[in-house]
C-alpha cells in the first residue's frame, strides 16, 4: 500500500470513529436515543462540530432567519434577553448537555428572539437547515419532537411506564382504554314484560351478573343484577313470575363509548354500583361490570371501595387500608397517572373518613346537630397523595352567636374522636391543629364566613398562609348547600379585593422554583435535606397557589389545580398553551413524587418530598428541569399581572 492509500485509510478509519463516537454520544439523550439508527447516522454525517469560547455569541436576533440546528456537546449556553423592568439583560434559560436550540425558530423560518450566548467553553454540534428538514421528513421520532418539543418527551415516559406494566403485567390494555374497547359488546338484555324467572334464567345461562332491560328501539329502561336478586330472594319482594320491570333499577347509570375504564371506575366506587350500561345516542350498546375492571386492572377498587364503607370498626378500617398501598403500586405498574391516583387515593380518604364519622356516631350516639365535614388543602383539592395529614373542620347552622356556642358544645366532643380515630387509620394529627376538634374550626356557616371574610379585608401574613389551607374546600360528610354558599360568597368578596388579589399573587411567589440561571438544579446546602429539592414546596405549590388565586380572582369555584387551569382556559384568562403546558409540567412532577414516594414505601423509609436529582435518568431529570421551569413562566406572569 502506497503512503497516500495508507494516509486515506487512516482518515476514512477516523472519520468513521468520530461518527460512531458521536452517534454513542447522542443515543445517551432524548429523542436522539430513540431514532433508527439510520435516521441517526444521517444526523451525524451530516453534523459539523463548532467550538464556541466563554462569552461567545452563538445566535441572536439580529443574525436573521436561523440557519442551523444546534446540539450542546460539551458546556453551556445561555438565552439571554433584554430585562423586562431593568436596562441590560437577563438570563431566562440553560441549555446543557445533550439539549438542543433553537427548534421554535427554525420550524417557524425565523430569526431566534433570543440570544444564546457560551456560558463556558462549548463545543456544539451543527446541522444545516436542508439536512434539519430531510431529517424531519425521514424519521418520525425527530418529526414528533421538532413539532411538539418537550410535550412529546413526556409522551416518551408515559409509554416507558406503559412498556414496564406490560413486561411486569402482561396487560393489554390500560386505565386509558375506552368503554367501547372493553365492554361487552352483545349485553343480555330483554324486554320489561319478561318474568323474573325467566330473566334469571338467562342470566344463568349466560354466566352474566347483570340483565338490562330495554324498550324496542334498545333504549334501556332499567337494570337488574345479582344484587337486586340477592334481595328479592332474601325479602321475599315479589313472585318468581312477576315481569322484571317489577324489580328492575330503573333509569340505569350509563356512559358514552368513549369514556375509559378509568372513569367506570370512578363512577362504581362514587355510586355504589357494580355495573355500567355503555349508550350511545341513547341506545344500549354494551355493558362493563366491576369484575371487568378487576381483570383490566388487577386493583380491586370497587370492592376495596365497599370494604372500607362496611367495615364494622375503627380496626378493621386499618387493615383494610394497607391495600390501598398495593393498590396504588399496580395502578403505577398500569400507566395510571398521578391525577388518575390521587383522585382514586382522595376517594378512598373520602369513604374513610365518612365510615369513622359513622362508626363515631353509632358508639358515642347522635349529637342531634346536623352538620357538614368540611376538608381542606390537598384533600379538598382532590390531590391526596399516601403521605398526607389532616386538614379538616364542621360547619353548622346557627341562629345566633348563642345557638352556634351551645350547637359547639355538642359537636366538638365527637370531632374529638373522628379526629383520634383518623388518626389511627393513618391520617397523621394535623401539627398546625387544623382539625374539627379545634373550637377555632368547629364553627356555623355565619362564623365561617366572617372568619373567610376576615382574610380577605385584613390581609395579614398569617391570614394570607391561612387563605392558602382554607380557600381549597370541599363537604365530605353531611349537606353540601352550606359549602357551596360559603364558596360563593368567598368569590363574590375576592372578585371585588383587586388588593388581596396582588398580596396573594405576592404570596404566590415566595416559594421559588429550584432552578437557577447558572446551574441545572438549585439544591439543599446544608441540613438533612443537603442536595436535594423539594417536589411539593418548590414544584407543586408554584402551580397551586397561582391556580388558585387566578381562579379566584375569575369567579371560579372549582379546587382542584388541574381542573382550575382548564376553566383558566376556557374563560380566556390564560391561553391555551399556557395551560397545557402548565398541566404537563404539574402532572410530571405529581408523578415523580408518587414515585418517589413509591419506592420510600418499598425501602421502608419514611416518606419525604425531598429528592436527590441526580437519581433520575436523563429523560426524567430533563423533564422535570423544564417542569420547574414552567413553574417559574406561571409566577413571572403572575409578577407581571400584578406588577410585582
Amino acid at each position: 500500500m502506497s503512503k497516500a492509500d495508507a494516509f486515506a485509510e487512516a482518515g476514512k478509519t477516523a472519520v468513521m470513529q468520530n461518527i460512531h463516537g458521536t452517534m454513542e454520544f447522542l443515543r445517551k439523550y432524548p429523542p436522539f436515543k430513540q431514532m433508527e439508527t439510520a435516521h441517526l447516522a444521517f444526523l451525524v454525517e451530516n453534523c459539523e462540530l463548532r467550538f464556541y469560547a466563554e462569552g461567545d455569541r452563538i445566535i441572536s436576533p439580529e443574525d436573521g432567519v436561523v440557519e442551523h440546528f444546534y446540539i450542546v456537546k460539551q458546556g453551556r449556553v445561555h438565552g439571554q434577553r433584554p430585562h423586562t423592568a431593568k436596562r441590560g439583560s437577563e438570563t431566562t434559560f440553560e441549555v446543557i448537555v445533550g439539549e438542543c436550540f433553537p427548534m421554535a425558530a427554525l420550524m417557524g423560518e425565523r430569526a431566534t428572539r433570543t440570544a444564546h450566548l457560551a456560558a463556558e467553553d462549548t463545543f456544539c454540534l451543527l446541522l444545516n437547515k436542508p439536512a434539519f428538514v430531510k431529517l424531519v421528513s425521514i424519521s418520525t421520532v425527530f418529526r414528533d419532537f421538532a413539532m411538539r418539543g418537550v410535550s412529546s418527551l413526556l409522551d416518551l415516559v408515559n409509554q416507558q411506564v406503559q412498556m414496564r406494566a406490560v413486561e411486569s403485567l402482561g396487560e393489554q390494555y390500560s386505565l386509558d382504554t375506552t368503554l367501547g374497547e372493553l365492554a361487552l359488546h352483545h349485553p343480555v338484555a330483554c324486554a320489561p314484560s319478561l318474568p323474573l324467572r325467566e330473566a334469571v334464567g338467562l342470566m344463568q345461562t349466560e354466566n352474566v351478573g347483570s340483565i338490562v332491560i330495554v324498550d324496542d328501539q334498545q333504549r334501556p329502561l332499567g337494570i337488574f343484577t345479582l344484587r337486586d336478586l340477592r334481595r328479592v330472594v332474601g325479602l321475599q319482594q315479589g313472585e318468581l313470575d312477576s315481569p322484571i320491570s317489577a324489580f328492575m333499577t330503573q333509569q340505569p347509570f350509563h356512559m358514552p363509548p368513549e369514556a375509559t375504564a378509568f372513569d367506570a371506575a370512578i363512577a362504581m366506587t362514587e355510586r355504589h354500583i357494580a355495573h355500567v350500561c355503555v349508550v350511545k345516542n341513547g341506545l344500549l350498546c354494551g355493558v362493563i361490570s366491576e369484575r371487568d375492571l378487576f381483570s383490566l386492572q388487577r386493583v380491586d377498587l370497587v370492592h376495596l371501595a365497599q370494604t372500607i364503607r362496611h367495615a364494622d370498626r375503627v380496626e378493621s378500617l386499618v387493615l383494610i387500608r394497607s391495600g390501598i398501598k398495593q393498590l396504588v403500586d399496580n395502578m403505577l405498574a398500569h400507566g395510571a397517572s398521578s391525577t388518575q391516583i390521587t383522585h382514586i387515593i382522595t376517594l378512598l380518604n373520602d369513604h374513610t373518613v365518612c365510615r369513622v364519622i359513622e362508626l363515631a356516631i353509632e358508639d358515642m350516639g347522635d349529637p342531634g346537630v346536623p352538620f357538614t365535614w368540611l376538608c381542606f388543602g390537598s384533600e379538598g383539592r382532590r390531590e391526596q397523595t399516601l403521605y398526607t395529614d389532616q386538614d379538616n373542620g364542621i360547619l353548622f347552622e346557627a341562629a345566633d352567636a348563642a345557638e352556634a356556642a351551645h350547637l359547639r358544645g355538642r359537636l366538638l366532643p365527637l370531632a374529638e374522636r373522628i379526629n383520634r380515630d383518623l388518626d389511627t387509620c393513618g391520617f397523621t394529627l394535623c401539627k398546625g391543629n387544623i382539625m374539627a376538634s379545634n373550637p377555632e374550626l368547629c364553627l356555623s356557616r355565619q362564623e365561617w364566613a366572617r372568619r373567610f371574610s376576615s382574610f380577605v379585608r385584613e390581609a395579614t401574613p398569617e391570614n394570607l398562609l391561612s387563605s392558602t389551607i382554607y380557600f381549597d374546600l370541599r363537604a365530605i360528610w353531611g349537606p353540601q348547600e352550606g359549602c357551596e354558599q360559603l364558596r360563593l360568597g368567598l368569590l363574590e368578596e375576592i372578585a371585588d379585593n383587586r388588593l388581596f388579589q396582588r398580596m396573594m399573587a405576592d404570596n404566590a411567589l415566595r416559594h421559588r422554583p429550584p432552578v437557577g440561571r447558572f446551574r441545572d438544579f438549585v439544591l439543599a446546602r446544608k441540613g438533612d435535606g443537603k442536595d436535594t429539592l423539594d417536589l411539593k414546596v418548590q414544584g407543586l405549590t408554584p402551580f397551586v397557589d397561582g391556580a388558585r388565586l387566578l381562579a379566584l380572582a375569575n369567579g371560579i369555584g372549582e379546587c382542584n389545580t388541574l381542573e382550575r387551569l382548564r376553566q383558566l382556559v376556557e374563560k380566556g384568562a390564560i391561553e391555551a398553551k399556557d395551560g397545557a403546558a402548565y398541566e404537563e409540567a404539574y402532572h410530571f412532577i405529581q408523578q415523580t413524587r408518587m414515585q418517589h414516594h413509591q419506592q420510600q414505601a418499598r425501602d421502608e423509609a419514611p416518606y419525604s418530598n425531598r429528592l436527590d436529582p441526580d437519581t433520575l435518568n436523563a429523560l426524567d431529570r430533563r423533564i422535570l428541569r423544564e417542569s420547574f421551569r414552567q413553574a417559574q413562566r406561571l409566577q413571572a406572569s403572575l409578577a407581571l399581572r400584578y406588577q410585582l
